[in-house]
């Protein structure tokens, strides 16, 4: 599958969590139903993966994870906040870079409509 493709499905798999779920919820709570809905298509999901950082050659042992992998290309991070910040598009950005990905996908379950500014698609310029 590629990008496009991809992403088409984890949007379709947003409004369906939304749907059912409404806002207003733990972030965890959405990723669990994500998994599970983005597994029901067919996708290959893994949740909390690590992101390996490389500094002048030496590998840090940090802790940073990336909410979703879909199917090995996108990287799918989820918020349920009242208001979006900068640091989460750049935080996205900077997980696609490590990980040599091109594309991401940002969401806000927080939101009266999903449909409204809460769906943001992030490229990272190889």
């Amino acid at each position: 599958m590629t990008e496009n493709e991809i992403t088409y499905q984890i949007r379709g798999a947003i409004y369906e969590v939304y749907k059912n779920l409404g806002p207003g919820l733990l972030e965890s709570v959405y990723e669990e139903a994500m998994v599970y809905e983005l597994q029901k298509r067919g996708l290959t999901v893994e949740r909390q993966k690590e992101v390996p950082i490389q500094y002048d050659g030496h590998s840090l042992k940090t802790e940073l994870r990336l909410d979703l992998l879909v199917e090995g290309k996108v990287i799918v991070e989820l918020k349920s906040v009242h208001e979006m910040r900068d640091l989460f598009w750049k935080q996205t950005l900077t997980y696609l870079r490590l990980l040599g990905l091109r594309v991401g996908i940002l969401v806000n379950f927080n939101v009266e409509n999903i449909l409204d500014n809460a769906i943001f698609r992030i490229a990272n310029k190889l």
